[in-house]
């Protein structure tokens, strides 16, 4: 299947293009960027067309993966989805409950398939302890610790991603959070939401199960308190998810482009498709709206 890259950011040029590249049933025929002279160096490197219009590059590919940050995203992927496009997303598939919502009725429209690159869900590592889980069963509860330091020079930083900075801890790294507790321990149907210092979040989740999981995440926490890690406990004892799913992103990049070909190719959604890119957005707003509520 033949995709198009829209985007030039670092997670373009390190994960998405290298990624595409590597994909078993994806080729990448060519990038689409706001700035041409960054489309044409990140094309020179891919050894692929640059495009200087999207519309361009929409006629001559079969799907499109986004490395854009997430309010571009959900308006660039209505255009891609209205021009009968299969998407894969990078999450959040949006910032606003409404923006994502719209996009989901045009890819219903439409007909065409959708994949949410929730790392967890493609990596190898974490793809087959998460399958394990759901195959040992009996789970009551699950927990995730993940803190970085994006604004420390010792830690992982994206100086170049803004919209982290301004959106903090919720919103980049607590999409991972639900989908990977809802893979575990199924949909969620209550989130509760407490907020610590500078953007350290707390969250509460009640699954549809019955078990609970909590999440404690931030992004600019000291470097020496970096950590990530998930772990369920249930009738079987407890299991640790092993190492940092993000190690391998380009390869588990080129799983989800697969993933995508299949369930364009066969007709079947994959679990991690843009209804649950929608219902991430939404918990994650009525998170939002919950530490607000609580600050004043």
């Amino acid at each position: 299947m033949r995709f198009g890259l829209v985007g030039t950011g670092p997670w373009a040029t390190g994960v998405h293009g290298p990624g595409l590249r590597a994909a078993r049933d994806a080729t990448l025929d060519g990038v689409w960027g706001r700035d041409g002279e960054r489309t044409r160096a990140l094309a020179d490197a891919l050894g692929v067309r640059p495009y200087d219009d999207l519309d361009d590059l929409l006629a001559d590919v079969d799907a499109v993966a986004f490395a854009v940050p997430p309010s571009v995203q959900a308006e660039l992927a209505l255009r891609a989805a209205r021009a009968g496009k299969h998407l894969l997303l990078d999450k959040p598939v949006a910032t606003d409950v409404a923006a994502a919502r719209a996009l989901a009725e045009v890819v219903t429209e439409q007909g065409v398939a959708s994949v949410v690159f929730f790392t967890d869900r493609f990596s190898e590592v974490g793809s087959a302890w998460i399958e394990e889980a759901r195959r040992t069963g009996g789970w009551r509860g699950g927990e995730m610790r993940w803190l970085a330091a994006l604004a420390e020079p010792g830690g992982q930083g994206y100086p170049k991603s803004p919209w982290r900075f301004d959106r903090g801890a919720l919103w980049d790294i607590g999409p991972h959070a639900l989908s990977t507790m809802i893979a575990l321990l199924g949909p969620v149907d209550r989130i509760v939401a407490v907020a610590g210092q500078e953007d350290l979040v707390h969250l509460v989740l009640t699954h549809r199960s019955g078990a609970t999981s909590t999440a404690t995440l931030g992004i600019f926490t000291p470097a020496a308190a970096e950590t990530q890690e998930v772990w369920l406990w249930g009738d079987h004892g407890l299991t640790t998810m092993p190492g940092q799913t993000g190690a391998d992103a380009p390869a588990a990049l080129g799983r989800a482009a697969d993933a995508l070909v299949r369930s364009a190719t066969t007709g079947e959604p994959h679990p991690a498709d843009l209804r649950l890119g929608v219902r991430v957005v939404e918990l994650l707003a009525e998170a939002e709206r919950q530490k607000g509520a609580r600050a004043e």
